[in-house]
C-alpha cells in the first residue's frame, strides 16, 4: 500500500505527517509506503491514499487515491481515527 501525505511545498508539514503517521501505521503493524510530497507533485503520483489537510483536500478530489483528512499533523488521536476510520488491512 502507498500513502501520500501531502502538505502545500511538501517540506515541513507534510515530513511532520509523514513521521506520526508511519508511528501508527508501526502500532497497527500496517505495512505502507509512506512519502511526504508537496501537492502540485501529488496530483500526478499513485497512490492508495493521501493524507492531507482539510484546505488542500478539495484540490485532490480528482486522484483516484482515497483522500484523508487530518487537520492537526501533530495530534496523533486524529491520526489514528483517521487511519482506523479509512485504512484496513
Amino acid at each position: 500500500m502507498k500513502i501520500l501525505c501531502v502538505c502545500g511545498l511538501g517540506q515541513g508539514t507534510s515530513l511532520i505527517l509523514k513521521m506520526n503517521v508511519e508511528e501508527v501505521l508501526g502500532e497497527k503493524n500496517i505495512m505502507a509506503d509512506v512519502e511526504h510530497i508537496d501537492l502540485s507533485s501529488a496530483t500526478s503520483m499513485s497512490a492508495d491514499y493521501i493524507i492531507t489537510s482539510n484546505e488542500l483536500a478539495d484540490s485532490l478530489q480528482d486522484q483516484p487515491a482515497k483522500v484523508i483528512v487530518v487537520n492537526n499533523y501533530f495530534d496523533m488521536e486524529e491520526i489514528k481515527a483517521a487511519i482506523d476510520a479509512n485504512i484496513k488491512q
